[in-house]
């Protein structure tokens, strides 16, 4: 395989919807599985189970951390429908459920491309060009982020703050989402790019520490045509030591190609 994301999502049928998979080394955040990489592993294996190419919509509950080695993917399909399939997929490593995730699948652009009304009502964020951004380090802050060896992730120069003990007080984070290796994006490294950046809570009051995601859920608008991803995400409510982040992804084009919402725990 000529990209490294797709051996890291590779999975294998074993049969009667049972696909083992390696959660590969380098995909992680200070040691545990990206919870976008975790969603990318188990939609490769549902995809697989229904045969339908697009998630349009897929939500994951992550119940513990999830490090590198050999794992298994149970897939549920619930209903195979004209224009979608649903299904449940449990991933278990270590003899561990890790995580649980409900996904529709069908074909984004497809038959319904000719629907009669459209409305987007968002606008990509107007990003300085990926040079003029700030790469993100796998050393940043002192903080292990070994994904970013694989990514080019690039935030706006405004929304780094955090890294250097300044945060400018507003809880968002922008930039420009592609792979260190030049793979072109795809439906299913969108959602990789949904969990990808740096929650935002971190430029309204600093690095607070670990910040694991609860439950993350992605919408898919539409394929991307290619290039580097334009991102936006957003937090509006944090209480009780948990917040809630809002993410919409554009294409190269200037395309919606997902909205994503996060709830995740402020753990310290």
């Amino acid at each position: 395989m000529p990209y490294e994301f797709d051996g890291a999502t590779a999975v294998r049928a074993d049969g009667a919807g049972r696909w083992s998979v390696d959660v590969a080394e380098g995909w992680d955040i200070r040691g545990n599985a990206n919870g976008g990489y975790v969603m990318s592993l188990m939609a490769a294996a549902m995809r697989a189970e229904v045969e339908r190419p697009d998630p349009v919509s897929i939500t994951v509950h992550y119940l513990a951390p999830l490090v590198p080695g050999p794992a298994s993917i149970a897939t549920e399909v619930v209903k195979r429908g004209r224009r979608l399939a649903t299904v449940t997929a449990s991933l278990v490593h270590g003899g561990r459920e890790t995580a649980r995730a409900i996904a529709a699948f069908g074909e984004v652009g497809g038959s319904l491309e000719h629907a009669p009304f459209e409305h987007i009502g968002i606008s990509p964020p107007d990003l300085p060009s990926p040079e003029e951004c700030r790469r993100r380090s796998p050393t940043e802050g002192g903080v292990p982020l070994a994904l970013m060896d694989r990514l080019d992730l690039r935030l706006h120069p405004d929304d780094t703050g955090f890294v250097t003990g300044s945060p400018p007080g507003r809880a968002e984070a922008r930039g420009w989402f592609a792979f260190a290796d030049g793979r072109p994006v795809d439906a299913l490294s969108v959602l990789l790019a949904c969990d990808a950046f740096p929650p935002p809570l971190f430029n309204l009051i600093g690095v607070p520490g670990w910040v694991p995601t609860i439950e993350l859920t992605v919408h898919l608008r539409a394929r991307p045509s290619g290039g580097p991803l334009r991102c936006r995400f957003v937090t509006d409510a944090m209480r009780g030591g948990t917040f809630v982040e809002d993410g919409a992804v554009w294409d190269g084009d200037g395309t919606l190609v997902a909205m994503s919402r996060q709830v995740g725990l402020i753990a310290g």
